[in-house]
């Protein structure tokens, strides 16, 4: 992938002549031209607005652009900052993950209504994020071997299944024990957990690379070429404390950087400083999902992030690249990150209406199935809407009023059609739903 570099505002100022901005930005609010964010690499091959040539255009959108950047503590290898801006898009995009990230969203019937329901839901999303994220670095475990893996408990196979289950494993570390400050040892152990057992040199797992090392850069998934170098290995003590700042810090300077941003920038930076042999890219987005969780997206978590990353890498390399070859405008990463999160949040939506939706249609083709008493069919609906659930003999007769040997009754029969599993307890039974019960159910005859 190859990106042009964006000539720069005090490169074409002298080339265009000072006297010609104010011209030049008067004709840009006219035609709106600022509306897409675009870099050089795609402006210089369309039309400019009215008469100006594509250097002119491009000269007055940076000159809008530097009169709002907001300056980053990052900076790059020789000292130069990073910033960004906050187009409408970006503004437009920031209030709808407001509005269904932190606050609304209609997961009562699948995922709040009962705890033990939301740690269910919560496990998946987390078994989700990991089998994907890995994949997006190269694993090839399929993801219902990985999610069976996961959920047996089983020892990886191979390499591949090691990235899923320690990227797993460091997710929960993430919600358990990263608390609500960022320090250095906290990243070095993230990374660790990340990388065990998977690094061709072991010693590299929890620590950035040594100034007696080859940095690894960054190449190109189609041409093999490098399309970032890191920063020198010196440099990266310093540079992962002032990470930490970064994060722990609710402003950046005199100016207040939204939780979204600094989420967003989070991973930006750990990505751009590379401090790693690997395992670089899913540190970075563990550190995003902490950020949203500590400043209170608790719906983060449940957000199939990696999923989209996945489906379009390109997207996001190109993304960093306009970055980097515009004077270090993260505007570029920003926007298109928050797109990926606005297509989570649709994804997720629709998965749970889809789950709803199962939910009220099983339970209505039960209500409409001869065969059940009405103590099964209450226990069955329960079991529907909280597929975690156990019952047991005594807790029927007790929640129904009924003798032991009715209960038995009532539980051995479903037992019998595969609706419920049985397993022993010390000296009693406990039944729980099947795994598979909605389909069940739509399949048991009347």
């Amino acid at each position: 992938m190859f990106v042009a570099e964006a000539p720069t505002y005090k490169e074409l100022l002298p080339k265009v002549g000072a006297e010609k901005v104010p011209q030049i930005l008067l004709a840009l609010m006219q035609a709106r031209s600022d509306e897409r964010y675009l870099h050089w690499d795609k402006l210089h091959h369309l039309t400019p607005p009215k008469s100006l040539s594509a250097e002119e255009w491009w000269l007055g959108l940076k000159a809008a652009r530097l009169a709002e950047r907001r300056p980053l503590s990052l900076r790059d290898s020789d000292g130069r900052p990073f910033g960004y801006g906050l187009p409408d898009l970006v503004l437009e995009r920031l209030h709808q993950i407001d509005q269904r990230c932190s606050g609304e969203v209609a997961m009562d019937e699948v995922v709040t209504s009962e705890r033990e329901a939301g740690q269910r839901f919560l496990v998946n999303s987390l078994m989700e994020e990991a089998i994907r994220s890995s994949q997006l670095e190269g694993a090839t475990t399929s993801r219902r071997v990985a999610k069976n893996m996961l959920r047996s408990g089983r020892e990886p196979r191979d390499r591949s299944e090691r990235m899923i289950l320690n990227n797993y494993r460091a997710l929960q570390y993430m919600r358990e024990e990263m608390g609500k400050a960022l320090s250095p040892e906290t990243i070095l152990k993230l990374h660790r957990i990340v990388t065990e057992g998977t690094l061709d040199d072991p010693s590299a797992a929890g620590r950035v690379q040594h100034p007696d090392e080859v940095r690894v850069a960054v190449f190109d998934r189609d041409d093999g070429k490098p399309i970032h170098i890191p920063p020198p290995a010196e440099q990266l003590p310093e540079r992962m404390r002032l990470l930490c700042d970064f994060a722990n810090e609710g402003k950046e300077g005199d100016q207040f950087v939204h939780p979204v941003l600094r989420a967003i920038l989070l991973h930006f930076w750990l990505a751009y400083d590379h401090p790693f042999e690997d395992g670089n890219g899913r540190t970075a987005r563990i550190l995003f999902f902490w950020m949203m969780r500590v400043r209170g997206y608790w719906l983060a978590e449940y957000l199939p992030i990696s999923k989209f990353l996945r489906k379009a890498p390109a997207r996001y390399a190109r993304a960093f690249m306009e970055t980097e070859t515009d004077d270090g405008d993260t505007t570029y990463f920003l926007i298109h990150q928050l797109g990926v999160i606005e297509q989570a949040i649709d994804d997720l939506h629709l998965y749970l209406q889809r789950k709803i939706a199962e939910v009220r249609n099983v339970e209505q083709l039960l209500h409409e199935t001869d065969g059940f008493n009405g103590r099964q069919l209450a226990l069955l609906t329960d079991a529907i809407r909280h597929p975690d659930s156990a019952y047991s003999f005594v807790s029927h007769a007790a929640s129904h009023r009924v003798t032991h040997e009715t209960a038995r009754s009532d539980l051995s029969a479903l037992c019998k059609r595969g609706l419920l599993t049985r397993r022993r307890k010390g000296h009693r039974y406990l039944f729980q739903p099947a795994s598979d019960l909605p389909t069940r159910l739509k399949e048991s005859p009347a």
